[in-house]
């Protein structure tokens, strides 16, 4: 027995990474989706606006099945289009990371775009009279006040994205909820493995919640905190 459970402590490793690796993706689409809300340009408000939409109106599990599956004969079909006749695969890691991380991307765009527009304008406005150009503005004055502004959302995005990575699973990447459901299948002893699966998974929120809590606290100085 004790290997199965090494065998899904080795897959919560995998776990952590498709996790992190999604969360990189989400928040480069937040900030462009959210700049893109905030440019008053209205192709890139459509554009921003019906990713959002969209994402936010189809399950999860479409989206990890369109990208794994579709995603990898829409890729052969261009290449072949272009005189290629090579043929590309999508990989479960690659897939998992691009799609969760393009689904959350949706969901960090109106935190985002929300934590910018608490800031004063006038911040802004008056480091453009100072001289500083757009992205140092965004960096030197934006990016520290939205992070305080930004911190619940994003806080129960991140959440929930964790939790999302088990739909990885279907698409045979073996985090641990396919060794969970491997060590199962081979002992015939589901609620014990799945319970210690559970068990890493709030771990994990666990942990992440005071990691978080204690980053509110720091930019909430000399200021009213905000519950996460």
């Amino acid at each position: 027995m004790s290997g199965y459970y090494f065998r899904i402590l080795e897959g919560a490793l995998l776990t952590v990474g498709v996790s992190l690796a999604a969360l990189g993706v989400a928040i480069v689409l937040g900030l462009l989706g959210s700049a893109a809300k905030l440019s008053g340009r209205r192709p890139l408000v459509w554009t921003a606006t019906v990713y959002t939409t969209v994402i936010r109106g189809v399950p999860e599990l479409v989206l990890m099945l369109l990208v794994f599956y579709g995603g990898a004969i829409g890729l052969n079909h261009l290449t072949a289009a272009l005189g290629f006749s090579g043929r590309i695969r999508i990989d479960p890691f690659t897939a998992g990371v691009l799609t969760i991380g393009f689904i959350y991307g949706a969901y960090m765009t109106e935190t985002f775009r929300g934590a910018i527009m608490a800031i004063p304008k006038g911040q802004m406005e008056a480091a453009w009279a100072f001289g500083m150009g757009p992205v140092r503005t965004f960096f030197r004055i934006t990016l520290p006040q939205m992070v305080r502004y930004a911190l619940p959302g994003f806080t129960n995005n991140w959440l929930v994205l964790i939790k999302s990575t088990a739909l990885v699973s279907l698409i045979g990447l073996h985090e641990m909820t396919y060794r969970a459901k491997q060590a199962s299948a081979a002992t015939r002893e589901p609620f014990v493995f799945f319970l210690f699966a559970a068990a890493l998974f709030l771990i994990y929120t666990s942990i992440s919640l005071w990691a978080l809590r204690w980053l509110n606290n720091r930019y909430s100085l000399g200021n009213k905190k905000v519950s996460l």
